[in-house]
């Protein structure tokens, strides 16, 4: 006979924070949103954390490498989709590896013989306007020059002239030697007036290259996330069909971390998967999921995920609740996992972080989930309104938006994710739409964390362990809804008020 499970499934919109006691030293400034993104022993730092508790959904409207290098920057950590070819994805990492460095390898390259024609060609395929010049054209062989787009324009001079006519030959630069600091590296840069500066060896063959701009970023924004090189950290989404070849290629590109990608990840393959990426490549992180119970996640943890997703069918454009019955609402399915979470603590001395994954229509949904037990939230619709998702910018009635859609709908048909036999998505678990366009990411997550640092503040939690740990929460009727949903007629012109 089938078991009823206790309790009434919930989503967020179902609880409202009571306010707690808001000590003089809990202010909205002084609350701190870092958060561990992977698997660390209790009592111990993460080998990787986040500056702010998000991350962006394995979507192909979503993950972009542009949309990467913007949310590093801001704190938290991108996702990029698998549903594109191995050497795609593997090149998408690069490029959010490559982006911005302490020490550069080169990935704009020429030889003095190259004509200014390929050199413009490099140069919008990488992004980057500075190009390093070598005898042979590799990142390391011996170094004679740099030219960058300030060198030559198109229209004034000949692109087919070979580059050595327009580079800054080595001996008119500067150079840093091999076993230069990055301290010593940004004095040269500054004393020298200089944009760019390269690290050569006793040979003269180029290690590295340093720029100025990447100071200037790193003070600009102090939060971005990035690994010991300071490179922005990037995770990669995977899939349980052909993660043998996937994987070893994004971790050659330079990944950070991986995801397993799946509607619904309580499943022998994942726990496959799991296994063979634990034992292959020990040293990169790897998340699971979906689940929605406690029992899963013990599932996954066992099976070596370093993070488990949380949440099926409670996405914006996810039918799957619809097609399939099947789900939970995700506040229950957070407070369930979080629980079974910290037994597992308790008895592994292993903290195994959970990402609330859906559900979240409302910045202060965020503050619930993380207040409910998650440690991190992976968010897409929220993303797919910025300049940097993949979306293209529509204008409907008068109002701009973005596109966006499903990984389970026809214009994914990212059969992978859902397993629903052979090879191919016999019918939708997602859609495909629009969400109104905001601008920028930086601007928007900005006010976002601004928000929930003022409810931290309001709940006497000054980060999101003691959030965890004293926040208390509840339940809303709907008469409680309209309490504050009284009309009240919008004034449309200021100047006829009556006296």
């Amino acid at each position: 006979m089938v078991e009823i499970v206790p309790g009434v499934s919930r989503t967020f919109t179902e609880f409202l924070l009571l306010p707690n006691r808001t000590t003089a030293e809990c202010t909205p400034a002084k609350v701190d949103l870092g958060t561990p993104l992977v698997r660390h022993a209790v009592g111990a730092t993460a080998s990787i954390r986040l500056s702010v508790p998000f991350t962006s959904a394995i979507m192909q409207a979503v993950g972009s490498p542009r949309l990467a290098v913007a949310l590093a920057r801001s704190g938290g950590l991108s996702f990029l989709h698998h549903n594109q070819s191995v050497e795609d994805q593997a090149d998408a990492v690069r490029f959010v590896k490559n982006f911005k460095a302490g020490f550069v390898v080169s990935d704009t390259t020429v030889r003095p013989t190259d004509s200014l024609r390929h050199l413009v060609g490099l140069m919008k395929a990488t992004g980057h306007n500075t190009a390093a010049v070598t005898e042979d054209g590799s990142p390391h062989g011996r170094f004679v020059g740099l030219v960058t787009s300030r060198d030559f324009h198109s229209a004034r001079h000949d692109l087919d002239l070979p580059v050595a006519e327009r580079m800054r030959p080595v001996d008119t630069l500067t150079c840093g030697k091999e076993g230069i600091t990055l301290s010593e590296a940004n004095t040269l840069l500054w004393e020298g007036r200089l944009d760019c500066l390269p690290v050569v060896d006793g040979a003269g063959h180029l290690q590295h290259l340093v720029f100025r701009s990447d100071y200037a970023d790193h003070k600009q924004f102090p939060g971005a996330v990035v690994d010991a090189a300071k490179r922005f950290r990037v995770g990669a989404g995977v899939n349980t069909h052909d993660y043998r070849d996937r994987v070893p290629a994004l971790v050659a590109a330079g990944v950070d971390v991986l995801c397993l990608d799946s509607s619904d990840g309580y499943s022998d393959w994942q726990a496959e998967a799991l296994r063979w990426v634990k034992r292959e490549f020990p040293e990169v992180p790897i998340g699971g999921g979906n689940v929605v119970d406690g029992e899963a996640f013990r599932f996954l943890a066992d099976a070596g995920a370093d993070f488990v997703k949380v949440g099926i069918g409670g996405g914006s454009i996810c039918i799957t609740r619809d097609q399939k019955g099947i789900g939970r609402g995700q506040a229950s399915a957070v407070m369930d996992v979080a629980e079974a979470r910290d037994a597992y603590a308790r008895s592994t001395g292993e903290y195994v972080p959970i990402c609330s994954d859906g559900g979240l229509l409302h910045d202060y949904h965020m503050a619930l989930a993380m207040a409910m037990g998650a440690d991190f939230v992976m968010m897409g619709r929220y993303f797919a309104r910025f300049d940097q998702s993949p979306g293209k910018k529509v204008r409907i009635g008068g109002s701009v938006f973005k596109e966006y859609w499903g990984e389970g709908s026809s214009r994914a048909r990212n059969w992978q994710r859902y397993d629903q036999g052979e090879d191919k998505l016999h019918f939708e678990e997602g859609v495909d739409g629009y969400v109104p366009y905001v601008g920028d990411l930086g601007d928007a997550l900005a006010l976002t964390v601004a928000k929930i640092k003022a409810t931290m503040a309001s709940c006497g939690a000054a980060s999101i362990p003691v959030f965890q740990s004293t926040a208390r929460v509840t339940l809303v009727s709907e008469q409680s809804y309209q309490e504050n949903a009284a009309a009240v007629a919008v004034r449309e012109d200021a100047d006829t008020t009556l006296g």
